[in-house]
């Protein structure tokens, strides 16, 4: 490769990290959403989007309406959560994790569900469909208003009474699990009129369009996906992006008779599972505010006079676990968002967490996982260590050569060549154990930002979240980047790396060369630390390596 193509590559690596740097300010410095139209506190008027799939006016689900924040709620407490159902069709209002932690605020409990059209509106609501039949707008009738899920209990059930109406009773019941994020839906329904009834029910979720998650930043500025996501085993996995429900553009299966429905956001994520091979509608629209809703309909079993029928459908509500996901229904694990690198990273989170079941702290296992992936590259970068090592052998014959044809740039570079040839030098050798190591790290980017089981894990001392970035000093003043000591020791590793390497003959590599720790380091202050550690201890082991074999070769040479 001659002399001009080199500096090419140099050039764009620079230029790479100049942009990731100018990337990472303007998300600093990106100015807060504007905020959306405020949505109705009690009903969202009008009827359903044009989005929404065509059904027979009996089965048409009714218009989304918002509990209003006065009607009366019953109040639940598990070990996993707490929450809040409205009497107002019995919708699942609130719903705090109490294993997991706020975002922006350590101290408090992370929030799923909630209701507040000034700053997040996310609920669950079901009902059912027929004449006489209580939906998400009936008032229901709560046994209590406050129920616990006592020590050594393993289930407990809140059961909601609709008005009876038509001959027909019904009730609602959630039954919360202990140790399990599925939720039971029930409807209990009893006929005690003189005509067969057949009722339809719906299941869906109410969202607004708002990010749920501060920090839900990506590489380049690409973030983790959030909307409503559909599955089937004809359609797989298909994400339905907000812009496309605005767009009436929307495209996923919107029949089948199995697979489920579900919002997703970063790291937490909601699903409507129907049991068993019932023919059932999918459906995604946007309301008349800011709110969006996804949901499932199906027809019920028929109930016959005097008899009762009891329908159930499981709510996922909770963390993208994905050692549990697969288990509870297929393609449910299809939720954590790995970007366009999944088939990398999925395979690269699977290493990570047999490593953990080992060692139990994320951040010995970025090392563990580390030191794994520089064995399996070891060969390559002794190659690479070998050509820059004999590079800096014979840097007095470049010297002269560069003298010798300091008017015949042409000539020069034809000699470089065939010096390169003769002492079987690759020039791009030191390139190559980074382009290896560009995918990985990446993927590990992707799994850092989009693996729920990371998100808040310490390593030790000062950092205390690997998905976060390293601000142990604070933030650097007029840029409002973070500054801590990972980041410096991760651009020292380099910079010593670098003074390992030979010094580039041309003055233009050798000025990109010398900067591009610099660079490094600044487009490292806003990474997570886990990602830093990876590439500090990279570059250690690196300087390792080098050191050896540089060390070994020069011995060679003394025989």
């Amino acid at each position: 490769m001659d002399k001009k193509r080199l500096n090419a590559l140099l050039l764009v690596t620079f230029m790479f990290s100049v942009f990731m740097l100018w990337d990472a300010w303007e998300r600093a410095h990106k100015p807060p959403p504007a905020p959306e139209p405020e949505a109705a506190a009690n009903a969202v008027p009008g009827a359903p989007a044009a989005a929404a799939p065509a059904v027979p006016a009996v089965t048409a689900t009714p218009a989304a309406t918002v509990p209003a924040a006065n009607v009366p709620k019953v109040a639940v407490h598990t070990d996993l959560y707490k929450a809040e159902i409205s009497a107002q069709g019995g919708d699942l209002v609130f719903l705090e994790l109490e294993k997991h932690r706020a975002t922006l605020d350590a101290g408090k409990n992370f929030v799923l569900f909630q209701n507040d059209s000034q700053q997040h509106v996310y609920i669950g609501q079901s009902g059912l469909i027929g004449e006489g039949l209580p939906n998400h707008k009936t008032t229901f009738s709560p046994e209590k208003s406050d129920y616990t899920l006592a020590e050594g209990q393993d289930s407990l059930s809140v059961r909601l009474t609709a008005p009876a109406a038509n001959g027909l009773k019904v009730a609602k019941i959630y039954t919360f699990k202990r140790g399990s994020y599925l939720i039971d839906v029930s409807y209990e329904i009893t006929n005690t009129g003189n005509a067969a009834v057949t009722p339809y029910g719906y299941f869906q979720t109410v969202r607004d369009g708002k990010d749920a998650e501060a920090h839900n930043h990506g590489l380049f500025g690409v973030t983790t996906f959030t909307g409503p996501a559909v599955y089937t085993q004809a359609e797989h996995y298909q994400k339905v992006k907000f812009v496309d429900v605005d767009k009436s553009k929307a495209s996923y299966a919107h029949k089948a008779d199995n697979g489920w429905i579900g919002m997703v956001q970063h790291y937490f994520f909601t699903a409507w599972l129907p049991q068993g091979k019932a023919e059932r509608e999918f459906y995604i629209d946007r309301l008349d505010t800011s709110l969006y809703r996804a949901g499932v309909k199906f027809a019920l079993p028929v109930v016959e006079p005097g008899k009762t029928v009891r329908v159930d459908v499981p709510l996922y509500a909770g963390p993208q676990e994905q050692d549990k996901l697969e288990s509870i229904a297929p393609g449910l694990d299809r939720v954590v968002d790995y970007g366009w690198l999944t088939i990398i990273a999925s395979p690269l989170f699977w290493i990570m967490e047999k490593l953990h079941s080992m060692i139990g702290n994320w951040g010995w296992t970025i090392i563990a996982l580390t030191v794994m992936l520089k064995l399996i590259f070891f060969p390559l970068s002794a190659a690479s260590y070998r050509s820059m090592a004999k590079m800096k052998a014979v840097m007095p014959q470049m010297t002269r050569l560069k003298e010798s044809y300091k008017d015949d740039r042409a000539k020069l570079n034809v000699e470089m060549m065939e010096l390169y040839k003769r002492e079987k030098i690759n020039p791009l050798g030191g390139c190559l154990p980074v382009l290896v190591q560009i995918p990985v790290f990446i993927a590990l980017y992707w799994v850092l930002l989009g693996t729920v089981e990371m998100r808040g894990a310490p390593w030790l001392g000062w950092i205390t979240d690997l998905t976060a970035a390293d601000t142990l000093f604070g933030v650097i003043p007029y840029v409002n980047l973070p500054l801590g000591p990972l980041p410096l020791l991760m651009g020292a590793t380099m910079f010593f790396q670098t003074r390992l390497n030979p010094t580039p003959p041309d003055p233009m590599q050798a000025k990109i060369m010398t900067w591009m720790p610099v660079f490094f380091t600044f487009m490292f202050l806003s990474f997570p630390a886990g990602l830093v550690l990876y590439w500090t201890v990279n570059n250690i082991l690196s300087i390792a390596q080098q050191w050896y074999i540089t060390k070994q070769m020069e011995r060679a040479t003394a025989k």
